[in-house]
């Protein structure tokens, strides 16, 4: 993160001891420290936020991928059906034509048909 050598670690130091003093040195090393420690888990804490935001983002896109190919799958199925539909109409329409004629070629005149069988003599059994 920072590029500090050794040598101006050394300096810093030396100018802190010379500033700040033996006696109180270790007390403000170590507030120094603490703060440092803080910084760094303010850093990661950002750092995992960030991570975490990312990824939501990530998650969001992919549910809207999927939303879209449901949508396109969806609407391919109701093609395909409608599709598959109009087919069987025109199965069914090619089936009931012909049985249409058949339905309007006349019979023969249901009465006529029963007069003659009252007329006709009932059959003959032969004997045995």
């Amino acid at each position: 993160m920072f590029d500090i050598s050794f040598s101006e670690l050394l300096v810093i130091a030396l100018v802190a001891l010379i500033v700040i003093g033996p006696e109180r040195l270790p007390r403000v090393a170590r507030v120094v420290g603490l703060m440092a420690g803080r910084v760094r888990r303010y850093a990661q804490d950002f750092r995992q936020e960030i991570n975490r935001e990312i990824e939501l983002d990530e998650l969001k896109r992919l549910q809207e991928e999927v939303v879209r190919s449901a949508n396109a799958l969806e609407t391919s199925v109701r093609l395909e059906m409608e599709t598959a539909r109009t087919a069987l109409d025109e199965t069914d329409r090619e089936i009931r034509a012909p049985l249409a004629e058949v339905a309007t070629i006349p019979l023969a005149n249901p009465d006529e048909t029963e007069s003659d069988a009252a007329s006709d003599p009932p059959p003959k059994v032969p004997a045995a």
